[in-house]
């Protein structure tokens, strides 16, 4: 949101800018959809709904996480907020006591540290690097759990790596988590239907099914549906949890739109087809990235094997000067010189928990694309 804010206003003063800082779709939300709404609010649906979402939304997330997780739940366990991160932060607000330690493997979703923070509890900040593929390994887990640690949080696909864990490694994650049952998992899906390659979106449940009573599986309609401005998310999981966090959904937000829950039932139970779609566009946008930023000297990237981000490695650039003369020491320093010299909006992977990186997405136009990574290799050239 800082870094949008920032492009909006060097645009207001006239610069051209090349926005890779969007963590959204680029396209609007599918007709069929929007339909969906429209009719929801020419019907009367403007009232308040039930704090946990209404009961066909509720149904609907239900039917999806069996037809495509093979996830089981009943209604009772599930919760709609406004937005998926609604439901993580009531769901640590539920859960954590002073002190009580988060596990975040590196590099994480900005938000996740902060939220544990705000409500009393302790993030334990756990580095992943390019040799794991940016992944938590089950070693890494074994170390980090005390006898203090609430949750672990898992963000597959991951923002902002893009990596994607194999049901392998998950299993292995699992094991471990079966041997410290005051451990529970919050599992974060939300950009499960962009994935490239030969790599498929597992969830943990389904290869350890016995973490059921202590896993939160958070996903919404946000970024599948290009729906982000709808703010629909959701979590399911045990009842008690769910129960919790309703109620505090109660006392301060009271529901979500009621339209926008519409919208989500046509969302999940309707046609498919424009995520598929979407889904082919990100992987040919995200090939071609990938490509023309490691044609670019000093900077490398792994292909990302989902969500639409690259996570690219800055750090041969590092100790160079600017036309100006300022060294760059760090990522930081690179972010605000592309943006300031090339007209370039990345993010710094230091606000990620991995300094020495950039957050580029390409949830954007080939067009953007092209340009973006043109006006990047030129500055890069012009380094000292």
């Amino acid at each position: 949101m800082a870094a949008k804010a920032r492009v909006d206003a060097l645009r207001a003063e006239g610069r051209n800018i090349v926005d890779f800082t969007i963590g959204e779709p680029d396209f609007a939300t599918p007709p069929h959809i929007v339909a969906a709404g429209v009719a929801a609010l020419n019907g009367g649906q403007t009232r308040y709904t039930a704090a946990t979402g209404t009961p066909a939304l509720r149904r609907a997330i239900a039917a999806k996480l069996e037809r495509e997780n093979s996830l089981s739940y009943a209604i009772e366990q599930i919760v709609v907020g406004i937005g998926a991160k609604h439901i993580i932060y009531n769901a640590f607000a539920a859960t954590l006591n002073e002190g009580d330690e988060v596990i975040i493997p590196t590099p994480f979703w900005v938000s996740y540290p902060d939220m544990v923070a705000i409500n009393g509890g302790k993030p334990v900040i756990v580095g992943c690097d390019e040799s794991s593929g940016f992944k938590l390994t089950a070693a890494a887990l074994e170390k980090s759990i005390t006898p203090r640690t609430r949750w672990l949080v898992l963000n597959t696909p991951n923002n902002p790596s893009g990596a994607v864990y194999s049901a392998g490694e998950l299993k292995a994650l699992c094991e471990v988590l079966m041997r410290h049952p005051h451990v529970w998992v919050m599992t974060d899906e939300i950009y499960e239907h962009f994935v490239y390659g030969g790599a498929r979106h597992v969830s943990p449940l389904q290869v350890e099914p016995a973490l059921a009573q202590r896993t939160l599986v958070i996903n919404g309609v946000s970024k599948a549906y290009a729906m982000t401005g709808w703010r629909i998310g959701y979590g399911a999981g045990p009842l008690p949890l769910m129960k919790a966090i309703a109620l505090l959904i109660t006392q301060s937000t009271t529901c979500a739109s009621g339209a926008s829950q519409a919208a989500a039932v046509e969302a999940l139970s309707g046609a498919q087809q424009c995520v598929a779609e979407g889904a082919a566009l990100f992987a040919q946008r995200g090939e071609r990235i990938v490509a023309l930023v490691n044609a670019i000297d000093g900077i490398r990237c792994l292909a990302p094997d989902g969500a639409f981000y690259i996570f690219p490695s800055v750090q041969g650039l590092l100790g160079r000067a600017t036309p100006q003369g300022k060294t760059l020491d760090n990522d930081v320093d690179v972010m605000m010189y592309l943006l300031e010299q090339a007209g370039v909006a990345t993010i710094d992977g230091t606000s990620y928990g991995q300094p020495g990186y950039l957050r580029i997405s390409f949830a954007t136009s080939m067009e953007q694309i092209e340009q973006g990574c043109a006006r990047i290799a030129e500055a890069v050239a012009a380094l000292k």
